[in-house]
């Protein structure tokens, strides 16, 4: 029952139950009974039980209450139009506003949500994902939520909406209770799509499942026949309309209408007709009332079905053929014949009485005709400069006819959806492009732009159509060389990097540009990199060294090689300062980690080559730049999840783990949403388990692992840490070393071929001496000795300190103090706290073990300080344990030198040692004026300077 109805009925029958619910909602909203409080109520049924009208009456109360209300509705016709029911949400409350108003409003989100929302044109560039989209959305709605409380949100037809629209609101329903915001949606519930079915099983205080609606009794309808044609009605002719409705409020309505319109007489007699009339507003019946309105009224009805809701009717003129004057008497037949009525939308727009009518219109279309009028449609659209995404909608209806300017039309409206965050809208915007068909040059950039709009969302589907591609011939080379990068890096996404690396390499022997040669070569270099079963990865490492040494990072291309030289370098243990030799080399003007054409693999790579080789405070810098562009970019999903992992991974490496864990959740969720199985959820997984274990919780962490299936199968693709020996660290945590091990001797069958062999990145060796120590002491300390050695070589202070110190764990005697007196050294000259702290409880306990309390109360004390810094709480645990088996407090005050701070302690000793400003700033891994506040804390605290920092020190040293 739609808004003209209204003048036939003062009230809405038999709903009095889901009124009451609607008010109860209201209230709430407004907080009458409490504080406020959001919800959602959805109301699920068939077509023509009052859904609209019911919804008509909540957008009145609202009003009335002072609420703010938002309307939208789902279209048949506008279903593959993108964010069609976001816009009608959405945009009146933002539109009139200026650029400039524009972006101070939606601030950094302008670029990602604005060209969804039709605000704004997308710009060049990469567009966003659709999570950071959704997540756009959802910000834009919440900021408006709160800005104009109490706000009510309806949303009719949402059986109709367009997927992207249906899916972010399905998505932010349940966030509605946390909101000054009502949340009302109605659908056919045998028509809502599955991704929507949040509104079927609903949140909280709106109950559990959607609310039905049920036809009228026949009291209802006899009452809506007084009501409207007079309270003389005679029972008989009651129930017949009540008979020939069977209840159904819409047909009802129209029904009393009619007999009101033609002024019949309310009784027995007069019953019988009220099934032809009743008949004539379904199907047949209602198309052959249409024709008796003459053809140019059928033509200009069928091309509104054509155009779906909201319809200008001077477009709907153009596409029926009709000048202005017919096309006014055309509306005014159709008004009368209650087919059309006036939008709800405030403007001249017109729109159906009903869409049971749209529908059973539009249907009754002949076949060629309704293509034809489709046609027309996308001219008079285009013509009209209402762009190519409204016209594409109807030429997706149109038969191919080999038309290039269909295909432009097709490709410029797939260009704006794929830049504004709708891929699957561009997907099936250029499959029927390709339908066409193209011309011949075209073809290769069609099939192209079609991967590049599947890669999201279909990943096997998009190396059918980029080797699609590859197969024609292709003329211009810089299209030839974004296929087949494209083709390499979805290949390589999808778990197949053997075949992105073979596609590279067919490409790369074909190739005479010696740029696009490197280009290709980089590219396969860092496929290569993330395999894990490369099959001669020394030989690569070599033919990379040979290329990078020699070019000088005079475009971005040879920094990408010099970025992956080092890599490579940090993976087979090369001195530290030949790592950050390449990766400054690399960096130059640094590059953008969300560059269109270049995945973020290298930048990201170049970053923690610097995390490695003891520069984690430049490496954080890094990923904060990278980590900003993608959230400017909208890449919300893996990226940023990746993103967050990574930075979790560095926040563990340098001792803080309760930033750490906060970092690797965020990363983890957001991976979550991406899916199972996933490069991205691997990593999310692994890095969090190994800062859990560093905390001390195996229990959280052993459910993580449980909840993922953290275990073999492995990934295919290298991760890092690696997934593997994390696994093996939870089973050693866990007190099974027998499975640990055989972990472990995988590991290193996997890696020592490939020439992956710094323990920084991998201590495999070091994990395997621990489980083999009780089993086999002798090859547990060879283990162990090895790893030291290749930890000297690359020369990391964090590497040294960290292997000699596991080195210490299979290690008895005076030589375990000594390799854990030296651990110590090494890693309070290096940013690795939470490892430091090890070695200082390892080293106290030890010492005390040997009769040596006043050193072994110092150092259990310093540990524990340490541990506490980090948020180490198991090892801070054991500290306190061992302090209070001494006797002491197990406080942090038993410090020798209580007044300085753990960080100001370290730079105090490495001064007194005689360190440079260079060497305290790489150990402290911080610029060289953080370096002299701290030393001008120490001086102040002790009451010295550098040259009597030994003598005030001389206790602790």
């Amino acid at each position: 029952m739609t808004q003209h109805t209204s003048r036939f009925r003062r009230a809405l029958f038999e709903r009095e139950a889901e009124l009451a619910t609607v008010d109860e909602a209201l209230d709430q909203l407004l907080g009458t009974d409490g504080a406020p409080t959001g919800a959602l109520l959805a109301f699920a049924a068939p077509a023509g039980l009052g859904k609209t009208t019911l919804l008509a009456e909540v957008r009145r109360r609202a009003h009335a209450h002072g609420c703010t209300v938002l309307s939208a509705r789902g279209g048949e016709q506008e279903q593959g139009s993108a964010f069609h029911v976001a816009r009608q949400l959405i945009q009146p409350q933002l539109a009139g506003r200026t650029e400039a108003e524009l972006r101070a409003t939606l601030g950094s989100w302008y670029t990602i949500v604005g060209p969804a929302l039709g605000l704004c044109a997308p710009e060049h560039g990469a567009p966003p994902d659709p999570q950071g989209l959704r997540d756009g959305l959802d910000w834009v709605l919440t900021h408006l939520a709160v800005q104009r409380a109490p706000m009510v949100l309806v949303f009719d037809d949402a059986h109709w909406a367009d997927p992207e629209s249906l899916g972010w609101l399905a998505a932010f329903a349940p966030r509605t209770e946390h909101l000054p915001l009502l949340l009302v949606v109605a659908y056919r519930p045998d028509e809502l799509p599955p991704d929507a079915d949040t509104f079927r099983t609903l949140p909280g205080r709106s109950g559990q499942r959607a609310l039905g609606l049920e036809p009228l009794s026949p009291e209802a309808v006899g009452a809506l026949v007084r009501q409207t044609v007079g309270p003389d009605a005679d029972d008989a002719f009651c129930q017949e309309a009540w008979a020939v409705t069977e209840g159904n409020p819409f047909e009802a309505v129209e029904l009393v209408a009619k007999v009101h319109d033609r002024k019949l007489a309310p009784t027995g007699s007069s019953a019988p007709l009220l099934r032809d009339l009743a008949a004539a507003q379904r199907g047949s019946g209602l198309v052959a009332r249409l024709e008796r309105l003459g053809p140019s009224t059928v033509r200009f009805a069928w091309a509104c079905a054509v155009l779906g809701i909201a319809i200008p009717q001077d477009l709907a003129a153009r596409v029926a053929g009709l000048g202005t004057e017919e096309a006014a008497d055309a509306t005014d037949r159709l008004r009368d014949a209650r087919i059309l009525s006036g939008a709800t939308t405030g403007d001249d727009r017109l729109e159906f009485v009903h869409p049971l009518i749209a529908t059973a219109l539009y249907r009754a279309i002949p076949d060629a005709v309704r293509v034809a009028l489709h046609g027309q449609a996308a001219t008079a659209v285009a013509d009209g400069g209402l762009g190519a995404t409204a016209a594409a909608r109807h030429l997706l209806e149109t038969h191919p006819e080999g038309d290039d300017r269909v295909v432009a039309l097709l490709r410029e409206a797939a260009r704006e959806n794929l830049r504004a965050g709708a891929p699957d809208a561009a997907r099936r915007q250029l499959a029927r492009a390709l339908r066409e068909p193209p011309s011949f040059d075209d073809r290769a950039a069609v099939l192209f732009e079609l991967g590049c709009a599947s890669l999201l969302t279909e990943p096997a589907t998009t190396v059918n159509h980029l080797r699609a591609a590859l197969a024609e011939p292709v003329e211009n080379p810089a299209l030839r060389q974004g296929i087949v990068i494209r083709l390499a890096q979805v290949l390589a996404h999808s778990d197949r990097l053997a075949e992105a690396s073979e596609t590279l390499g067919h490409e790369i022997r074909h190739t005479t540009d010696p740029r696009t040669r490197l280009r290709l070569q980089s590219e396969q270099f860092m496929w290569d990199a993330f395999r894990a079963d490369e099959p001669d990865s020394p030989a690569r490492s070599r033919r990379l060294a040979r290329l990078a040494d020699r070019l000088t990072g005079r475009d971005l291309t040879e920094r990408y090689v010099i970025g992956l030289r080092a890599w490579d370098a940090t993976l087979r243990g090369e001195p530290a300062e030949t790592v950050l030799h390449h990766a400054q080399r690399a960096l130059g003007t640094e590059f953008s980690w969300a560059y269109a054409d270049r995945g973020f693999e290298v930048p990201v790579l170049t970053a923690l080559t610097h995390m490695y080789a003891d520069r984690p405070g430049r490496a954080e810098e890094l990923f904060a730049a990278g980590t900003a562009e993608f959230e400017r970019q909208g890449w919300r999903g893996a990226h940023l999840s990746f993103a967050y992992s990574l930075l979790a991974y560095i926040r563990y490496r340098r001792g803080r783990l309760v930033d750490a864990e906060e970092y690797g959740r965020a990363g983890l969720r957001l991976a979550e949403r991406v899916g199972p199985g996933t490069p991205v959820m691997w990593y999310g997984v692994t890095i969090l388990i190994e800062v859990l274990l560093a905390r001390g919780r195996l229990d959280e962490a052993r459910d993580l692992a449980a909840r993922h299936s953290f275990g073999a199968p492995f990934p295919a693709a290298v991760v890092f840490p690696d997934t593997q020996t994390v696994h093996a660290e939870l089973l050693l945590a866990a007190g099974d070393g027998t499975a640990a091990a055989a972990e472990l001797e995988a590991v290193g069958r996997r890696l020592t071929p490939r020439g992956i062999q710094n323990p920084s990145w991998c201590p495999w060796q070091l994990h395997l001496a621990r489980a083999l120590a009780d089993r086999e002491p002798d090859r547990a300390a060879e283990l162990a000795a090895e790893a030291v050695r290749r930890a000297r070589g690359f020369g990391a202070p964090s590497a040294v300190g960290q292997a000699l110190r596991m080195a210490a764990e299979v290690t008895t005697g005076t030589e375990r103090v000594k390799l854990l007196e030296e651990a110590v050294q090494w890693l309070a000259a290096s940013p690795a706290g939470y490892e430091l702290a090890c070695a200082q409880v390892a080293l106290g306990a030890e010492l005390r073990s040997t009769g040596q309390d006043p050193g072994a109360v110092r150092l259990l004390a310093e540990g524990l300080e340490t541990a506490v810094e980090c948020g180490a709480d198991g090892l801070a645990d054991r500290a306190r344990a061992a302090l209070t088996a001494a006797g002491q407090s197990p406080l942090p005050a038993a410090r020798a030198v209580p007044e300085l701070t753990v960080r100001e302690d370290r730079a105090a000793r490495l001064a007194a040692r005689g360190a440079t400003t260079a060497e305290l700033t790489a150990a402290l891994d911080a610029d060289e004026a953080t370096v002299a506040r701290l030393l001008s804390a120490v001086y102040r605290k002790l009451g010295t300077d550098r040259a009597g920092l030994a003598e005030a020190l001389h206790d602790t040293l």
